[in-house]
């Protein structure tokens, strides 16, 4: 289980439709909005 980066909720890698990839690591996302948020200021929350 990975834990989405914002909300901190546990988030299923096998099944996550929500994945950005920063400087080579896959984060997981549990909704749209926190993906985007990520998105917009990775580093912010790395």
């Amino acid at each position: 289980m990975a834990i989405d980066p914002i909300c901190k909720m546990t988030v299923d890698e096998k099944t996550a439709k929500l994945v950005s990839e920063y400087k080579g690591k896959n984060y997981y996302f549990c909704a749209p909005g926190c993906k985007k948020k990520f998105d917009s200021d990775p580093e912010k929350y790395v």
